[in-house]
């Protein structure tokens, strides 16, 4: 089961920066395990996101009950894979609406 959900969007301006934003809901449990959850995807997000992030676009993480449990490395190589497949997707994405444009 995976940890997390990562939701990117891209905002379509012309800034730069990668915005991101954690959450983790009650279903998780009680404010202390959710803050904790909160804060291992703070730690991963400064290790991995500048240089990972797709860039004018905003991150969602969800956490997952898994992401309590997991493994510090494990959960890093997770995200980090989670970005590199979002980034594929959102190219693959302007593709298409390139193909059409043209069209």
């Amino acid at each position: 089961m995976p940890a997390f959900v990562l939701l990117v969007h891209p905002r379509g301006d012309d800034q730069p920066d990668a915005g991101y934003g954690v959450t983790a809901t009650k279903r998780l449990g009680g404010a202390v395990i959710r803050n904790r959850v909160k804060r291992r995807f703070r730690a991963i997000i400064r290790d991995v996101f500048p240089t990972h992030a797709l860039t004018g676009a905003d991150h969602v993480l969800i956490g997952r009950p898994d992401a309590l449990t997991r493994d510090h490395e494990r959960l890093t190589t997770d995200i980090t894979k989670a970005l590199a497949k979002a980034e594929r997707r959102l190219a693959e994405r302007q593709r298409h609406s390139g193909d059409g444009a043209a069209a």
